[in-house]
């Protein structure tokens, strides 16, 4: 599995030079909200505030696709993963997808 400091959202990674791109690689996730979820998210929004359910759900669904990627580029002999965004859509009401992509690249200490 790639290392999460070998992860970056920049063109390149400080300190390595890359010596292979192998392509696009991605994780991607969809989740639905329970009832419960949206029972109790609904009186969070009546107090107002960080509504503490929701951020739970979009933090492991973000995991998930992170974590699919980082796998994808592993599978492709990948050592590191450059340009790193997420996307987010929802696919139906209450049913959300989420994304993570990057290039996967074979990177060596620069010297």
């Amino acid at each position: 599995m790639i290392d999460h400091s070998m992860v970056t959202t920049n063109i390149e990674l400080n300190g390595y030079t890359i010596v292979k791109s192998l392509g696009v690689v991605r994780g991607i996730t969809v989740r639905s909200r329970s009832l419960l979820g949206n029972i109790a998210g609904g009186f969070q929004t009546l107090f107002g505030g960080k509504i503490s359910i929701y951020v739970d759900l979009c933090e492991k669904t973000r995991e998930e696709a992170y974590q699919q990627m980082l796998q994808h580029a592993a599978d492709r002999g990948a050592n590191a993963i450059i340009c790193v965004r997420y996307d987010a859509n929802e696919v139906i009401d209450g049913v959300n997808e989420v994304l993570a992509y990057g290039t996967a690249v074979l990177v060596e200490k620069a010297a």
